[in-house]
């Protein structure tokens, strides 16, 4: 009797089956299936139902977007056996092995390794061939802007008259690479990235199929962390759901990324819109102690400040602002208690912040620097804001004149509507020399309009200077009497007490004055001993040592019109050059 064969003790266990990545598994498998490209779905079904359907198709877009699934849904819609349709069956011989790419008759090319002239040369002598059992035979290659010239030129001739039984679809991240000979035989259709809402959407769906667990902020930083993908984002979902063991958290994702989370992220704005920068270098300091990414944490705080710029500018409701709904929120809070131009200043420091630290190795460094200025935007003026209070164009306050540069310069300028409508004891200097004019009646006032605008000593003193030829003007205004009536009706505009004196100037045409009904007057220009007794042109001769080099025609700051004109007369100053810079 024959003894039965004794089993090994270590037998392995079966192999196990074999896994299909999410991106695969999900692959969109009919028109209807495209996420983000329905304009492109829409077009490909009417030219299929209407049977306009062109030899030659380019569909060009970033990676991840779903092109070659579309070449093969594309390729299963004309070669189904229920076919053509815009809706293949999905279940017929044809249709898998496409799904698949095992199809004899829709043939798949990599363009980065196939782009000799020698292989286009063999793909041009099987054009000729009619498909093995299919309607159609259907080359689709992928990255075709890796061909070469000459392979190029190889399948010139027979893109432009190819067999009826051919048809063509390239697919490519970089059109701008392929011969316009080629881009003028193919019908060209953009993808569009795809939007971090829809992105969310989809892997929500694919966590409920596979039954996993994840939180909405978990798979919102996914989303956004594609940038446009959807099979990035795909991927992403698959190897973080592999390393979270079944439930997706936000804490999980930030320890594999090295990002912060939303909470750091707010504190760390907090303590920039508080002006207090040390508590943002600890933020910083704790965060890369953590092992979080520096870089990481500036790109966090540059779609932090985009977001702003969004909110003051398209409102709340605008679609695009990527945050969770935590984050929008802080957002709001923050956007409310700034500027618009606060905000791009700070954009503007966190992108030349960005450009800096891929060329450095000290990255801290760099973002140090850059969150100290962004805490110290609300300290710096602007210089339209500077120089429309120090040369006349700001407001003069009803209780107390600025005694400094700093302070002047901190009074908000009037816009051109307000300028158009002065306020009560609030007015540009063209404003309240109007007013002045028509208090002193028609004689003294058009004396004083003979003069223009006066000359801006320091705070609270001005100088009528009348040009020499008007001798009858100078003598009127000159007198204690007419001085006297002037400074009482400023001090009845303003509720300050004013300096006034009245010089003769060697200057022929005097400074305009605004009225209710503005006037041609070319304002005179003054000279460059008078340009720098000004405050504005001597802070930066003091501080940045710049002399004045040109000075345009009719330039005179002191009557520069609320509303500036397309093109105005300038001065151009001359700044010492750094050596370091």
């Amino acid at each position: 009797m024959a003894k039965a064969k004794p089993k090994p003790a270590d037998a392995a266990p079966p192999p196990p089956a074999e896994y299909t990545v999410v991106a695969r598994r999900y692959r969109p498998q009919q028109f209807a299936d495209l996420i983000g490209q329905e304009h492109v779905a829409n077009a490909l079904v009417n030219a299929l139902n209407s049977g306009r359907v062109a030899h030659a198709y380019l569909f060009t877009g970033a990676r991840g977007v779903g092109k070659t699934s579309s070449a093969r849904i594309l390729a299963k819609a004309l070669n189904c056996e229920k076919g053509p349709t815009a809706t293949p069956c999905d279940q017929c011989d044809i249709c898998k092995a496409i799904a698949v790419g095992e199809d004899l008759d829709t043939i798949e090319i990599d363009g980065a390794s196939n782009n000799k002239v020698e292989e286009i040369r063999d793909l041009r002598g099987n054009v000729g061939f009619r498909p093995a059992r299919a309607r159609y035979k259907i080359y689709i290659i992928d990255e075709v802007h890796m061909l070469t010239t000459p392979a190029f030129n190889a399948l010139l001739k027979t893109l432009e008259e190819p067999p009826p039984h051919v048809k063509f679809i390239f697919a490519t991240t970089e059109a701008q690479k392929i011969p316009i000979t080629i881009l003028s035989r193919c019908q060209r259709f953009d993808f569009a990235h795809v939007s971090t809402a829809k992105i969310f959407a989809a892997l929500k769906n694919v966590v409920a199929k596979e039954g996993l667990k994840a939180d909405d902020e978990a798979l919102h930083i996914l989303a956004k962390r594609a940038a446009g993908s959807m099979r990035d984002s795909q991927s992403l979902l698959d190897q973080m759901m592999a390393f979270s063991e079944g439930h997706l958290t936000a804490e999980k994702l930030h320890a594999v990324f090295g990002t912060a989370g939303d909470d750091r992220v707010a504190a760390l704005a907090d303590a920039i819109f508080a002006g207090d920068a040390k508590v943002g270098l600890k933020i910083i300091h704790d965060a890369a102690a953590r092992g979080m990414q520096l870089g990481e944490l500036l790109d966090q705080l540059v779609d932090y400040w985009r977001g702003l710029m969004l909110l003051l500018t398209a409102g709340p409701d605008y679609g695009e602002i990527e945050a969770t709904p935590a984050l929008l929120a802080k957002m709001k809070g923050h956007a409310a208690g700034t500027t618009l131009d606060t905000v791009l200043a700070g954009l503007d420091i966190l992108a030349a912040t960005k450009q800096k630290l891929r060329a450095s190795t000290h990255g801290a460094v760099l973002i140090e620097m850059a969150v100290v200025r962004l805490a110290r935007l609300g300290e710096l003026l602007s210089v339209g804001q500077l120089a429309a209070a120090v040369l006349g164009q700001g407001s003069l306050p009803a209780a107390k004149a600025p005694g400094t540069l700093a302070e002047a310069a901190k009074k908000k300028p009037l816009t051109a509507a307000e300028d158009s409508k002065p306020a009560d004891g609030d007015h540009t200097l063209p404003e309240l020399w109007s007013l002045l004019i028509e208090k002193l009646g028609p004689i003294r006032g058009n004396h004083l309009r003979q003069a223009g605008l006066p000359a801006i000593l320091g705070p609270n003193a001005l100088a009528i200077r009348v040009p020499e030829e008007y001798n009858s003007a100078y003598d009127s205004l000159a007198t204690e009497a007419t001085l006297e009536s002037i400074r009482q009706h400023l001090l009845k505009l303003t509720g300050q007490e004013w300096s006034v004196r009245v010089e003769k100037s060697k200057d022929q045409t005097p400074k305009p004055v605004a009225t209710d009904a503005p006037k041609a007057n070319e304002p005179a220009p003054l000279r460059n001993k008078d340009l720098m007794d000004l405050p504005l042109f001597k802070a930066a001769a003091e501080a940045l040592g710049a002399q004045i080099v040109k000075v345009d025609p009719g330039f005179n700051p002191l009557a520069m019109p609320a509303t500036t004109p397309d093109a105005v007369p300038v001065a151009t100053i001359d700044l010492p050059t750094d050596d370091e810079d």
